[in-house]
């Protein structure tokens, strides 16, 4: 089967992308010079702040281009679709955001990613620039409890991100927004839920299959295996079932704040993620958790897979605060 795709060309989809993302926001995105695949805010660097490099793959927006801006990321480096960026953008993303703080590193624990990352923090060391790595693992389906290091990061990776970008606004220094991250990465949890697979523009098929009635719980965003293949079952079943997986790694006492994020993974309409989102306020009530903020909608996709995630970040009164702290990317605003 050939999924119809409106595109030119499977193998420019991604320059003819950043082309587009790039006309459209000019008030917060410029191309670094000199490489075509390096994005970052166009009112940085600043003397003395902590910068941030967020990237990877693409088809995952508006993960990570969408999330550069004022009191968020400072540059992304863009990969081909659902692949690592090379080590020379990430270099120069590194270079452009400097801003003599030092430079936070920030992505998914994926094998390409920490490889060519590795590289450029390499390179970036030879340019007198120092460079910290804080690897999001907010997948609970993808490795045990004892094994969290070794976690995919998914959905959280926005609330991660969002933290390090905050503290690194408020002009903390690098010591401090590393553990302001390290934190948020240690109290994030993601559970995924996949309907149907996705298609590459290259290819224009389908990349995995499931039956006409069939789900898979805790497949990757990339189409990864999951933990349990099985029949498809109602919007509140499937909730719980993500919940049952968080709640108890979460540990969270009665009475304790939560951000929740309920996320598309690009195919999912609104109306079911909002049925979901019920279900989440449902049970957190009977949880006895606070509902501090709440984000519904597409923000770590899966080109056109049809799915959801549910994240779940555990706050205290820093990360609460950080999460609050405005920011004004190309494709996400926040801020109180």
């Amino acid at each position: 089967m050939t999924v119809k795709k409106i595109i030119n060309n499977g193998a420019d989809a991604v320059d003819e992308m950043l082309a587009g993302i790039l006309a459209a926001h000019p008030n917060h995105l410029k191309r670094v010079e000199g490489t075509a695949r390096s994005v970052v805010a166009v009112d940085g660097p600043r003397q003395g702040k902590v910068g941030l490099v967020i990237g990877g793959g693409s088809g995952h927006e508006p993960s990570f281009v969408g999330f550069v801006g004022r009191g968020l990321a400072d540059g992304a480096a863009i990969g081909n679709v659902f692949a690592s960026p090379p080590p020379d953008p990430v270099l120069e993303c590194a270079k452009a955001v400097n801003g003599g703080s030092g430079v936070l590193f920030m992505y998914g624990n994926y094998a390409g990613d920490v490889m060519n990352f590795d590289m450029a923090a390499e390179m970036a060391a030879m340019e007198d620039i120092e460079v910290r790595t804080i690897l999001t693992t907010d997948d609970v389906a993808s490795a045990p409890r004892d094994r969290r290091a070794d976690r995919r990061g998914v959905a959280g990776n926005v609330f991660v991100f969002k933290i390090a970008g905050a503290a690194a606004d408020r002009m903390m220094d690098i010591d401090a927004c590393e553990a302001a991250a390290r934190k948020a990465n240690d109290r994030t949890f993601t559970m995924g839920v996949a309907l149907g697979p996705c298609s590459l523009p290259q290819t224009r098929k389908p990349n995995f299959e499931l039956g006409e009635n069939e789900m898979e719980i805790g497949m990757g965003i990339h189409g990864e295996p999951g933990v349990e293949r099985g029949p498809l079952k109602s919007a509140n079943e499937i909730t719980d079932q993500l919940l049952d997986k968080i709640l108890p790694e979460m540990n969270a006492p009665r009475g304790d704040r939560v951000a929740v994020l309920v996320n598309g993974l690009g195919a999912t309409p609104l109306m079911e993620l909002y049925i979901m989102m019920a279900r989440v306020k449902e049970r957190l009530d009977g949880e006895g958790l606070v509902i501090h903020s709440t984000l519904v909608g597409n923000y770590c996709s899966s080109l056109d897979m049809m799915g959801a995630s549910v994240t779940l970040m555990h706050l205290d009164e820093e990360l609460q605060s950080l999460l609050d702290h405005p920011c004004d990317c190309a494709m996400f605003r926040s801020g109180r």
